[in-house]
């Protein structure tokens, strides 16, 4: 692949540092970019991560030797110089900059180019080499105004609370969660009720200093020894698999709702079984991706964790030495799916799409360079 990194078995492996990059079997140093458990394994002998990320991998795992580094904070091991740099995905996700005998390299993680108000907001790095994730890599993956999307489901609740009803909404633990918190309670939803993995998480982020609304107990399940009522009509996040269960019953009459960067698709609304679905990503979309790539100026560019052939093929086409990296990251929360084996519904790269983004002409990125 390149002899500043390459792949191994365990992972994407940095030979001169002697380290790897979110591995997913067991090593004895790893570079971890977020805390999803898609990317941080248990098992490793030391973890390196953003103080917020160790904080929830501690939470995670249990006991880890782990030390944190700030974002732009760079420490060389060996003769690599090496950075975290915020990636935008949710909060404490940091893409990983290495850098030694003047080449670049940076590998992305998960990230994302609109800021969400909670994690630090994401900036393209110059380099010679880019990994990037392309989860949503398609033309046809376009992400509405995060905004509107909230205001939509602000009215949503409103609407189910005018009828009598609860509003439960499937939202992954750590980022989507919290991303819904903050963005309805500033629009004035209450009561806001989540689940008990959420709930952890909430804990720990606040623990680490992020800010966050306060949020209402769930009440006890129904039974002889009933604890206390469920709420009237609350806004209800909670983990997927939670929607379809005995947890979710007690909240009486509930619309569902879920919200996704694959509530795009109309298929998967469908095999969700859910009443509402809201596009809202913690992933990049297809034009983000687009400029990124091009703001980074990379001559060498691998895709993982998606729709890698494609990308490919697209930036191939397009001048750049671009290849797929098949890696084993395993389920990401946001697809549901292993990498590179999208929902059946997700158009193919001969699938028409609405059009075809170009990259931006202006390569030009902020001064954090080679």
């Amino acid at each position: 692949m390149d002899a500043l990194l390459t792949l191994r078995p365990e992972g994407l492996y940095c030979p001169a540092a002697d380290l790897f990059i979110d591995p997913w079997r067991p090593v004895a140093r790893a570079l971890v970019t977020h805390a999803h458990a898609d990317h941080a394994r248990p098992g490793h002998g030391r973890y390196l991560a953003t103080k917020l990320s160790l904080a929830v991998m501690r939470h995670r795992l249990g006991t880890i030797r782990g030390e944190s580094l700030d974002y732009g904070s760079p420490v060389t091991i060996n003769d690599v110089e090496i950075s975290f740099h915020p990636a935008g995905h949710v909060p404490g996700s940091a893409q990983i900059r290495l850098a030694r005998r003047g080449e670049v390299w940076v590998v992305s993680g998960d990230y994302k180019t609109t800021d969400d108000g909670l994690s630090a907001p994401f900036a393209p790095l110059r380099c010679h080499g880019f990994v990037s994730e392309c989860t949503f890599g398609l033309p046809v993956f376009r992400w509405p105004d995060p905004e509107i999307v909230l205001d939509e489901i602000a009215a949503w609740w409103r609407g189910n609370a005018a009828a009598g009803k609860a509003s439960l909404i499937g939202a992954y633990a750590l980022g989507k969660a919290q991303r819904l918190l903050a963005g309805l309670a500033a629009r004035g939803v209450a009561p806001i009720v989540v689940h008990g993995a959420v709930e952890a998480t909430n804990a720990v982020l606040r623990d680490a200093g992020l800010a966050l609304p306060e949020t209402t107990p769930p009440p006890a399940l129904a039974g002889p020894r009933r604890g206390a009522p469920a709420p009237e009509t609350p806004l209800v996040l909670a983990p997927p698999a939670a929607l379809d269960s005995a947890w979710a019953r007690r909240f009486g009459p509930a619309e569902i709702g879920f919200a996704s960067g694959w509530m795009a698709l109309r298929g998967h609304r469908r095999r969700r079984g859910v009443g509402r679905g809201f596009v809202l990503s913690d992933h990049v979309d297809w034009p983000g991706l687009c400029e990124t790539v091009a703001a980074t100026g990379a001559e060498r560019v691998l895709f993982t964790h998606g729709t890698t052939h494609a990308c490919a093929r697209f930036w191939q086409e397009k001048g750049v030495d671009a290849a797929p990296l098949e890696t084993r990251f395993g389920t990401d929360p946001e697809t549901g799916a292993a990498p590179d084996t999208p929902p059946s519904d997700t158009p193919t790269p001969d699938t028409p799409a609405p059009d075809t983004a170009e990259p931006p002409a202006d390569t030009s990125a902020p001064e954090d360079a080679r």
